[in-house]
């Protein structure tokens, strides 16, 4: 019998057809094994970045500063985080409960949590202030109604995120009046202004001022 003999070239390419046939027989067996393994083949490289950081705004744990300082009346503040403000827990020292305590020294104590630099635990979270190490606070002056308090910086020379900080923290103690309102002025002779916190500050104190009325002076 003649043995039949294929040119070169058609050699060649069976050849050919048949390692690429073996190459796709792999990879589609290889599809299958990472299928049944619950794994999705990809064609191309993908990137997803680097591992997902703790959330912010969120504390893993108890604050270990505030457990370690000595006791006192629990009061919350408001601090700066993610463009927001929001309420940190805090314990302060006064003679009585904040209920029945005087509106300067409620306002002196909040004054003092709110210039202190967040504890380690917080800044990881991504707490801030932004009120000024300086700022202090004093009573009414002769001619001012007996809520009004008044700030060594004019409120209106404060950053927003400051002075909503102040506001809001105010608003939600015995610093504030029956209405849940707080008046404060500064060292100039400018107009004494009451001021509100609503939700829409607390959300967006960066580009909202707090609302505001001019209070008038006896």
């Amino acid at each position: 019998m003649t043995r039949r003999v294929l040119p070169r070239t058609r050699a060649l390419s069976r050849a050919r057809a048949l390692t690429a046939l073996r190459a796709a027989t792999g990879v589609a067996a290889a599809g299958l094994l990472l299928g049944a393994c619950g794994i999705r083949p990809t064609e191309v490289p993908t990137d997803f970045g680097p591992a997902p950081s703790r959330a912010p705004c969120a504390l893993s744990g108890p604050d270990e500063e505030a457990k370690a300082a000595p006791e006192g009346i629990p009061v919350q503040v408001f601090l700066v985080c993610a463009t927001q403000l929001v309420t940190v827990d805090r314990a302060v020292r006064l003679p009585t409960r904040p209920e029945s305590a005087d509106r300067l020294r409620v306002a002196q104590a909040l004054l003092g949590q709110l210039r202190r630099m967040p504890s380690e635990a917080e800044r990881e979270a991504g707490y801030k202030t932004e009120v000024p190490q300086e700022t202090r606070v004093s009573g009414p002056r002769e001619g001012d109604p007996d809520s009004a308090l008044r700030l060594s910086i004019q409120p209106e020379d404060l950053s927003t995120y400051a002075l909503a900080q102040l506001v809001c923290s105010y608003t939600a103690s015995a610093a504030a009046d029956e209405g849940h309102g707080i008046v404060l002025g500064g060292p100039d002779p400018e107009p004494l202004r009451r001021y509100e916190c609503p939700e829409e500050l607390r959300a967006r104190p960066g580009t909202q001022v707090p609302p505001d009325s001019v209070v008038e002076r006896d």
